[in-house]
């Protein structure tokens, strides 16, 4: 079981650079966990991605779709004190945006604050580097 970033699920919906590597790293273990937010997240960066131009709607729609069926088998860390708690602690040491910090505190929290037993798996590099200074082992897919 791994802690999966929007970042890092959003080439499994697409065809990005990344996407071979992510589906490798999916394979090898498809067990995922997730924010709340995910999939807001998932759908933001994919319309945002359709309005610029770079998806047809319905590559949209089969993008989409997919998000659906993974969104159904992940377990997903749920808002509550004491993760925004840990997200603030991450702001003050880290410099995250606060959607990462929370992405982050749900790793911990799903991790039973102890980093070292599960990877994170991201392409954001600012995230990766705090995930790594808070224990986590760190998978980038590329």
């Amino acid at each position: 079981m791994r802690f999966w970033d929007t970042s890092a699920l959003v080439p499994l919906l697409i065809t990005e650079t990344s996407s071979a590597g992510a589906r490798r790293a999916y394979e090898l273990d498809p067990e995922m966990i997730t924010w709340w937010s995910t999939e807001v997240e998932c759908v933001s960066a994919l319309t945002r991605l359709e309005r610029a131009g770079g998806l047809t709607i319905d590559g949209l729609g089969n993008a989409l779709r997919r998000l659906d069926a993974l969104s159904l088998a992940w377990h997903e860390i749920h808002p509550g004190q004491r993760v925004r708690e840990i997200a603030v602690r991450l702001l003050r040491v880290h410099p995250l945006r606060a959607s990462d910090a929370l992405q982050l505190a749900a790793a911990i929290m799903s991790a039973e604050e102890r980093a070292a037993t599960l990877e994170f798996v991201t392409l954001d590099d600012r995230l990766a580097d705090a995930a790594d200074r808070e224990g986590f082992p760190v998978v980038r897919p590329d």
